[in-house]
């Protein structure tokens, strides 16, 4: 292009705020519109393996997050009713040698706010708020996108990064067809001096069952245990992150688990309730000079820890296929369409798989269900379910393969 391009976001979620931060970066100029009124804090924890901090150490950003986030020790399973510990994998110093970037905890506000942060000392006026996008389209070589109220705006690039219930994915491609999987979850954050030492420490905790499981990491250096707990059940069905359930549903859905899962429970101020709705993966993300980014046009079941790390990455490559073929709009999104459409559609598939093997029935049987996790954990299935994870580098992953997945 023979000027400076203007690259249009819609959303400033995790996604949206690390393509505006990568773009601006390379010299590419940035507006980010968000339909929210005001930025806050949103949501709870978020597992970052070292395929996502490197990203966010490649942007700038380690001592920033190095103040806020925990750094894992390791993980590890346990049995959802006896407590028995089976490690899954070192992390630490071991996460740092073999991947080169560690694995941290992190409260997704306090990641927002960092990435905010970090775009807008670069640009003070690339967010607007309470800007809802309804529409777009590529019209005569210029993204268009339409702002409830405010009219229609016009830049070189569009990129929909409005989440999981995308209004722009729906105007450019249609409706994605919401799966109902009959699981839901609750989420809250628990004061961390609340908790036996046991569950004080630097470690996540995969608590699997029959028909449910638990998950427990400590985020904001420490001072909070964060709990996501799933279960089976076919009579919620709202997707919504906000709604606040009770501690008495709460502790039914886990009458006869550990009196460690129950003694969580019961420590949290505000159980909030949601249903997870799966969604096949599209294989299309790109319309002319619009592209889809994030929970947009992946998203995801939260069982490989993997929804937010995908939004990272995606907007790194997204940057720098813009910077590679500036001249050749086109197909600098066709080339991060390529690049990415394979490992995303990989890491959603091998999530759904996971909700199986979380819940399978021979858990439920003590006869069964050490020798189903002895099986199902062992050390050479864990390397192949999470290596080829964390060994990809969307800094360096060549823009012009086809595709870098593993095999």
């Amino acid at each position: 292009m023979a000027s400076r391009p203007h690259v249009m976001i819609a959303g400033a979620g995790i996604g949206g705020l690390t393509a505006a931060l990568a773009l601006l970066q390379r010299d590419i100029d940035v507006t980010v519109f968000e339909q929210a009124p005001a930025l806050g804090e949103l949501g709870a924890g978020v597992q970052l393996g070292p395929d996502g901090t490197r990203v966010l150490i490649a942007l700038g950003l380690k001592d920033a997050l190095e103040a806020v986030v925990c750094e894992a020790e390791r993980k590890e399973v346990r049995l959802w009713n006896t407590g028995q510990v089976w490690p899954l994998f070192d992390l630490g110093a071991d996460s740092r040698a073999r991947f080169g970037a560690p694995y941290w905890f992190v409260h997704r506000g306090d990641l927002h706010r960092v990435l905010r942060e970090a775009v807008t000392a670069r640009k003070p006026d690339a967010i607007r708020v309470g800007q809802r996008c309804v529409a777009c389209r590529t019209e005569r070589g210029r993204a268009v996108l339409d702002v409830e109220g405010r009219g229609e705006q016009t830049a070189d690039f569009l990129i929909a990064a409005d989440g999981v219930h995308s209004i722009l994915r729906t105007s450019l491609f249609g409706e994605a067809k919401p799966i109902y999987t009959g699981i839901m979850a609750w989420r809250g954050l628990i004061p961390i001096g609340k908790l036996p030492a046991e569950l004080q420490r630097p470690v996540g905790t995969n608590w699997v069952g029959p028909g449910g499981h638990v998950i427990t990491y400590p985020v904001r250096g420490g001072a909070f245990l964060n709990f996501a707990a799933f279960v089976e059940r076919a009579d919620w069905t709202e997707e919504s992150w906000s709604t606040a359930g009770t501690t008495a549903e709460c502790l039914r859905d886990y009458a006869l688990w550990h009196p460690l899962v129950r003694l969580m429970i019961e420590q949290i101020d505000v159980p909030y309730k949601w249903a997870l709705i799966g969604r096949d993966p599209i294989q299309q993300w790109v319309d002319g000079r619009c592209a889809l980014l994030g929970d947009a046009c992946h998203p995801t079941l939260p069982f490989l820890a993997h929804g937010a790390i995908m939004a990272l990455e995606d907007g790194v490559v997204l940057a720098r296929c813009l910077q590679n073929w500036a001249d050749a709009p086109e197909q600098a999104l066709a080339r991060y369409e390529r690049i990415r459409l394979p490992r995303t559609t990989a890491i959603v598939l091998g999530s759904a798989a996971n909700a199986k093997r979380f819940h399978n029935p021979a858990l439920a049987d003590p006869a069964t269900a050490a020798h189903y996790v002895d099986v199902e954990w062992a050390p050479e299935k864990v390397r192949t379910r999470y290596d080829w994870l964390f060994e990809y580098d969307a800094t360096r992953v060549s823009l012009e393969a086809e595709s870098e997945i593993a095999a």
